[in-house]
């Protein structure tokens, strides 16, 4: 029994409440990490006398922010190596100055490791462009879409990779115009290598150790409570993260409400353990099950019904996994009762995808056992109509139209991205639809994803990128929180400032539902509240 003397008051200017019905409160009560009432200050003070009150003043305060498709463990390892991301290093010479400089404080042999490497925004780099960068060291250079990277020359003899080595399953490797190897890992020969949590067989790269990889989580919770975010998912989960995130927990360091969808290559361990999806509690959760069929758009390796429209890409993309063996994967998830989002890009993945699904549940009814597409990129009115029939949920990416811009619509074209990121779509079929960063693949900060559904602009070169699926900006903040909420199978307590609901929400410095849309990335996260606690605040106030 809650004792009502004890809550926390919080009042601001604006309060974005997502509840049901009904005008939006001036303020709300919070104990034991939930919201205990909402209402008037007057009303609030008369029924919890006493109660100290905290004055957000003229902020906006919105429910948590929730990313239902980001990858934390990866992103606790990535912290360790070089940022070679556009941002970082803006042009092929000094992306290559910092392999050098990182190679010169490494140990003999040790592997020089970065990610989030764009080569449209950066340059192309080869292998022979980082062999002279780091002539004595393995180094690796991963693609901002995680789905390839660049080796080089002493990687690829350190890989037991030369001229004729048969390209995995789901994989391949790289080629010059002259046909010799150019140091490119594309799809499962990156992950082969990188990815523990989906990688087959035994990798050289030496794994960082649980200290250091703890101290990458900690520094990515407090960037990522930083941007406002309360919750995320993470959606490639291998035994190591999970250890990982209890580690953070049991030493109360874990303050990102954390969901986890496990690799399908760890599956059989968790099944024989009887742990399905809503195991654990509300920090640390079981999600479902995660599994691949094709590969990325920032990587251009998308399985495509149409060809790319930029000859430079090539082909229809890559399925990553055979379709007999997706079948079976969501045969086995479907009929434990667990939910499974399977990695679908391109359209002609997603059909299969559906093919599966529908397969599943025609052998096994399981009513209100909804499963996921991550991604879920290029969609069609069958697509729609199909989805939701399953009562399937999409996962797409919220910001990649304002991070790509025009990018999109050279390899695409602009008939194709007027149907992908298809969050006005989604909402207008009634399929629910979450909002997603992808980080490391696209940028992490929510607002920048909002700003990217609400305005179709590319941020820096402006270009219009499938307009008609603009949505609105309180309907992108929806997308945000109950959206990725439902992803998770939490909607009925996270999302809403509302009586009984989670107490998780973020105090913003401008309203988004008001702002310019073109500014609202730029608006200032004030503080962000996990179960009524200050896990982030503005250090300027």
């Amino acid at each position: 029994m809650i004792d009502e003397t004890t809550p926390v008051l919080h009042r601001a200017a604006h309060i974005v409440s997502q509840r049901e019905s009904g005008p939006e409160p001036e303020a709300f009560a919070v104990a034991e990490g939930r919201v205990r009432a909402t209402g008037s200050i007057a009303e609030l003070r008369d029924r919890f006398p006493g109660a100290p009150e905290i004055d957000h003043g003229g902020a906006t305060v919105v429910p948590g922010l929730n990313d239902a498709h980001i990858h934390l463990a990866m992103a606790a390892t990535d912290l360790l190596h070089l940022d070679l991301s556009a941002a970082a290093v803006p042009s092929t010479d000094a992306l290559l100055a910092a392999v050098t400089a990182e190679a010169g404080r490494a140990a003999a042999g040790e592997w020089v490791r970065g990610s989030r490497y764009d080569d449209v925004k950066t340059g192309r780099i080869t292998r022979w462009d980082l062999d002279r960068a780091a002539p004595d060291h393995p180094a690796l250079v991963v693609h901002v879409a995680g789905h390839w990277g660049v080796v080089n020359s002493t990687a690829l003899r350190a890989l037991g990779i030369d001229e004729e080595t048969p390209a995995p399953d789901g994989g391949d490797y790289g080629r010059a115009a002259d046909g010799r190897l150019d140091g490119r890992l594309i799809e499962r020969a990156l992950m082969n290598v990188v990815y523990p949590a989906t990688a087959r067989g035994e990798s050289p790269l030496t794994p960082a150790s649980p200290d250091d990889r703890l101290r990458g989580l900690l520094r990515a919770q407090e960037l990522w409570h930083a941007a406002g975010l309360t919750s995320i998912c993470d959606a490639l989960i291998a035994a190591d993260d999970i250890a990982l995130l209890r580690t953070a927990r049991d030493q109360g360091r874990l303050t990102m409400r954390t969901g986890m969808l496990l690799s399908i290559d760890h599956y059989a361990k968790a099944r024989a353990l009887g742990v399905g999806s809503g195991f654990g509690d509300d920090l640390l959760r079981f999600v479902g099950v995660k599994a691949f069929l094709d590969g990325a758009i920032g990587g251009r390796t998308c399985l495509l019904a149409e060809p790319y429209a930029d000859p430079e890409c090539g082909g229809h993309g890559i399925q990553t996994t055979s379709t007999e063996e997706l079948f079976a994967q969501v045969r086995q998830v479907h009929a434990d009762g667990n939910r499974i989002g399977v990695h679908a890009n391109g359209d002609a993945a997603i059909r299969l995808v559906l093919d599966a699904f529908e397969a599943a549940q025609r052998e096994l009814p399981r009513p209100g056992l909804r499963h996921r597409i991550e991604h879920c990129t290029l969609i069609d009115d069958a697509i729609l109509a199909r989805m939701k029939a399953l009562d399937a949920i999409a996962v797409p990416f919220a910001g990649y139209a304002g991070y790509h811009g025009g990018a999109l619509n050279t390899w695409y074209g602009p008939e194709r991205t007027e149907r992908m990121f298809a969050h006005r779509s989604f909402l207008d079929a009634g399929v629910t639809v979450a909002g997603s960063s992808d980080y490391p693949c696209g940028p992490y900060e929510p607002l920048l994803g909002l700003q990217s559904m609400v305005t179709r602009e590319g941020i820096e070169d402006g270009a219009e990128v499938g307009p008609a699926q603009r949505v609105t900006a309180a309907e992108a903040l929806r997308i945000f929180t109950l959206g990725s909420a439902e992803a998770e199978g939490t909607a009925h307590h996270k999302g809403r400032i509302a009586p009984g609901h989670l107490a998780d929400f973020t105090v913003l410095g401008e309203n988004p539902l008001t702002a310019d849309p073109h500014g609202i990335a730029a608006i200032p996260v004030r503080a962000t509240y996990v179960g009524g606690e200050c896990v982030h605040e503005e250090a300027t106030r």
